[in-house]
Protein backbone atom coordinates (compact mmCIF):
# COMPACT_ATOMS: atom_id res chain seq x y z
CA UNK A 1 0.00 0.00 0.00
CA UNK A 2 2.94 2.56 0.89
CA UNK A 3 4.83 1.64 -2.41
CA UNK A 4 1.65 2.22 -4.51
CA UNK A 5 1.08 5.59 -2.75
CA UNK A 6 5.10 6.29 -2.92
CA UNK A 7 4.44 5.38 -6.58
CA UNK A 8 1.67 8.08 -7.14
CA UNK A 9 3.45 10.80 -5.44
CA UNK A 10 6.26 9.95 -7.72
CA UNK A 11 4.61 10.33 -11.27
CA UNK A 12 2.81 13.01 -10.02
CA UNK A 13 5.85 14.67 -9.35
CA UNK A 14 7.44 13.89 -12.14
CA UNK A 15 4.37 14.94 -14.38
CA UNK A 16 4.68 18.47 -12.35
CA UNK A 17 8.33 18.82 -13.21
CA UNK A 18 7.49 17.93 -16.90
CA UNK A 19 4.60 20.54 -16.80
CA UNK A 20 6.46 23.39 -15.23
CA UNK A 21 9.65 22.92 -18.05
CA UNK A 22 7.64 22.25 -20.87
CA UNK A 23 7.07 25.02 -23.59
CA UNK A 24 6.31 25.61 -27.00
CA UNK A 25 8.73 27.39 -29.30
CA UNK A 26 8.21 29.27 -32.63
CA UNK A 27 10.29 31.28 -35.00
CA UNK A 28 8.87 34.59 -35.96
CA UNK A 29 10.16 37.67 -37.84
CA UNK A 30 11.02 40.67 -36.14
CA UNK A 31 12.41 44.45 -36.62
CA UNK A 32 15.30 45.44 -34.39
CA UNK A 33 16.22 48.65 -33.86
CA UNK A 34 19.78 49.74 -32.25
CA UNK A 35 20.94 52.74 -31.59
CA UNK A 36 24.00 54.28 -29.74
CA UNK A 37 24.37 58.10 -29.75
CA UNK A 38 24.98 60.72 -27.27
CA UNK A 39 21.20 61.05 -26.24
CA UNK A 40 20.26 57.55 -26.56
CA UNK A 41 21.38 53.93 -25.92
CA UNK A 42 18.55 51.31 -26.56
CA UNK A 43 18.10 48.29 -28.74
CA UNK A 44 14.58 47.61 -28.83
CA UNK A 45 12.47 44.47 -30.23
CA UNK A 46 9.15 44.47 -32.27
CA UNK A 47 7.88 41.03 -32.75
CA UNK A 48 5.22 40.52 -35.54
CA UNK A 49 2.32 38.78 -34.65
CA UNK A 50 3.31 37.64 -31.30
CA UNK A 51 2.56 39.12 -27.24
CA UNK A 52 5.60 38.12 -25.33
CA UNK A 53 4.18 36.93 -21.55
CA UNK A 54 5.52 36.73 -18.30
CA UNK A 55 8.10 33.49 -17.99
CA UNK A 56 8.23 33.88 -21.48
CA UNK A 57 11.78 33.69 -23.59
CA UNK A 58 13.05 35.34 -26.65
CA UNK A 59 16.39 34.91 -28.31
CA UNK A 60 16.78 37.58 -31.35
CA UNK A 61 18.76 36.00 -33.79
CA UNK A 62 21.09 37.68 -36.40
CA UNK A 63 21.88 40.41 -34.55
CA UNK A 64 25.11 42.79 -34.37
CA UNK A 65 27.23 42.31 -31.80
CA UNK A 66 28.89 46.12 -32.11
CA UNK A 67 27.59 49.34 -33.46
CA UNK A 68 29.67 52.35 -33.83
CA UNK A 69 29.19 55.38 -31.56
CA UNK A 70 26.51 57.79 -33.07
CA UNK A 71 24.83 55.17 -35.06
CA UNK A 72 20.85 54.37 -35.86
CA UNK A 73 20.16 51.08 -37.46
CA UNK A 74 17.28 49.04 -37.95
CA UNK A 75 17.38 46.02 -39.42
CA UNK A 76 14.63 42.43 -40.21
CA UNK A 77 16.09 39.65 -38.38
CA UNK A 78 13.59 36.76 -36.63
CA UNK A 79 13.27 35.27 -33.01
CA UNK A 80 12.61 32.43 -31.27
CA UNK A 81 9.58 32.36 -28.90
CA UNK A 82 9.49 29.74 -26.30
CA UNK A 83 6.41 30.18 -24.05
CA UNK A 84 6.04 29.48 -20.83
CA UNK A 85 3.99 26.60 -19.39
CA UNK A 86 0.95 27.56 -17.55
CA UNK A 87 2.32 26.78 -14.05
CA UNK A 88 5.41 28.35 -14.60
CA UNK A 89 3.99 31.70 -15.71
CA UNK A 90 1.75 31.80 -12.45
CA UNK A 91 5.01 31.32 -10.39
CA UNK A 92 6.92 34.11 -12.44
CA UNK A 93 3.46 36.59 -11.77
CA UNK A 94 4.16 35.17 -8.04
CA UNK A 95 7.81 35.94 -7.85
CA UNK A 96 8.35 38.48 -10.68
CA UNK A 97 8.32 41.83 -7.95
CA UNK A 98 10.72 40.32 -6.67
CA UNK A 99 13.48 39.75 -9.05
CA UNK A 100 13.37 43.16 -10.99
CA UNK A 101 17.06 43.13 -11.32
CA UNK A 102 17.25 40.81 -13.98
CA UNK A 103 15.61 43.57 -16.04
CA UNK A 104 19.43 44.65 -15.97
CA UNK A 105 20.87 41.36 -17.15
CA UNK A 106 21.28 42.63 -20.75
CA UNK A 107 24.00 42.50 -22.52
CA UNK A 108 25.74 42.60 -26.00
CA UNK A 109 28.29 39.97 -26.61
CA UNK A 110 30.51 39.61 -29.36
Amino acid sequence: MDVTILGAAAAVGVGGVAWFVMSRKSVVPCTVDLEMTHDHFHAHVDLKGVEVDPGDEVLVRNTPSRIAFGTTTTFESSAEVKRASWLKRQIVKLTGGTEIHELYEVGFEG
